[in-house]
C-alpha cells in the first residue's frame, strides 16, 4: 500500500463518513431521513471534530479512540460515532504504522499488538460516549481491562457485538465480505449512494444488528435482518426508482417508529467505505471525478457535498 499522508487520511475518513449519510439507510440517519435525536449534520460535525485526533501521529490505538471520542463529545454532546471510531482506529493505525503492507495485513499486525493501556483508554472512551447498552460497563469487564490487552478484552464481547468480533477475527467480515460486496455494488449500481444502500441492506440481512440486540434483544434483531432481506430483494427487483425508494421509506418508517436503529450496521458501512478508499487510493478531490461512481450522485463528494 502506498504511503498516505495524515492530511489525506483525515480527508478520506471524512469522505467515508459523508458518503454514509448521503445514502438512504432504513432505520439509520441520512440527509433524507433524520432519526433517533440526530440528523446528518450531527455526523458531519462528528467527522470534522474526530478526524484530527483519530489520525494524530504517534498515538497508540486506544489513545486514538479516546481522543476522538472526547473531541466528538465536545462538538455534538452525544454519542454519534463510537462504533465508527472503534472500527476506523485500527485502519488508521495500520496505515500509519505499516505503510508498506497491504491494509488487511497491517490491521492484523495492529490487532496482534494491542495492550492493556489500549483497553483502559477504550473503557474510558466508552464511559464518556455512554452508548445505548454500553453506558454501564460491569465491574468484571473493567477488571479484565486492567490486565488484558484490548484484543483479548474484545474476545469476551465478540459473541454479542459485531464490532468487537472484528478485533478477534482480524476484520474478516469487512475484508472478506463487505468490501467485495461494495466493489461489486459500485460497478452495478446507478450511483455511489445506491451502492452504499445496497451494502447496508446486504450487511443488515446477513448480520443481526448488535446495537438492536443490546437494546431490544436477539429476537428483534433477527426479525429486522429477515425484513432487511425481503426489502433488499424487493429493492433489487424494482424496475423504477420511485418504486425502489418506496420500499426503503416504508422500512425506514417501520424501524424508526419502533425506535430500532441498525447502528452497528451503519458503523460497518463507514469502515468499509474508509477501507475501500484506503485500499484503492481513490482521489476524490473536488473537480477530479475520473468517472468514479460517486460522481454520479447529485450530492456526491465531487460536487457540493458536505465534505471539507
Amino acid at each position: 500500500m502506498n504511503p498516505v499522508s495524515i492530511k489525506e487520511l483525515q480527508r478520506l475518513y471524512r469522505v467515508a463518513c459523508a458518503q454514509d449519510v448521503i445514502a438512504f439507510k432504513p432505520g439509520n440517519v441520512s440527509y433524507a431521513s433524520p432519526g433517533h435525536g440526530m440528523d446528518a449534520d450531527t455526523f458531519r460535525r462528528s467527522a470534522q471534530a474526530s478526524a484530527q485526533p483519530l489520525t494524530e501521529p504517534g498515538l497508540a490505538l486506544g489513545e486514538r479512540v479516546l481522543a476522538a471520542v472526547v473531541a466528538t463529545r465536545a462538538a455534538v454532546a452525544c454519542n454519534s460515532n463510537l462504533g465508527i471510531l472503534l472500527l476506523c482506529a485500527p485502519l488508521v493505525q495500520a496505515t500509519i504504522n505499516y505503510p508498506d503492507k497491504p491494509l488487511h495485513e497491517g490491521v492484523r499486525r495492529v490487532l496482534r499488538n494491542t495492550s492493556v493501556a489500549d483497553s483502559l483508554a477504550v473503557y474510558e472512551a466508552i464511559r464518556i460516549a455512554a452508548p445505548g447498552g454500553l453506558g454501564e460497563v460491569d465491574e468484571h469487564d473493567v477488571s479484565l481491562g486492567t490486565r488484558l490487552t484490548l484484543t483479548d478484552v474484545m474476545s469476551y464481547a465478540a459473541p454479542r457485538d459485531l464490532i468487537a468480533a472484528q478485533y478477534v477475527n482480524a476484520y474478516a467480515d469487512l475484508f472478506d465480505t463487505a468490501l467485495p460486496f461494495l466493489d461489486g455494488a459500485l460497478r452495478r449500481c446507478r450511483t455511489g449512494a445506491d451502492a452504499v444502500t445496497a451494502l447496508f441492506l446486504f450487511l443488515l440481512s446477513r448480520y443481526p444488528d448488535t446495537h438492536i440486540t443490546r437494546k431490544f434483544g436477539a429476537d428483534s434483531a433477527r426479525k429486522v435482518s429477515q425484513t432487511a432481506g425481503d426489502v433488499r430483494a424487493a429493492w433489487d427487483d424494482a424496475t423504477q426508482p420511485g418504486e425502489a425508494l418506496r420500499h426503503l421509506i416504508a422500512f425506514d418508517k417501520q424501524l424508526k417508529s419502533a425506535g430500532l436503529n441498525p447502528g452497528t450496521t451503519a458503523d460497518l458501512c463507514v469502515a468499509t467505505l474508509f477501507s475501500h478508499h484506503l485500499r484503492q487510493q481513490v482521489d476524490l478531490k473536488p473537480g477530479d471525478t475520473r468517472n468514479h461512481p460517486w460522481s454520479r450522485h447529485p450530492t456526491s463528494v465531487n460536487g457540493s457535498t458536505h465534505v471539507d
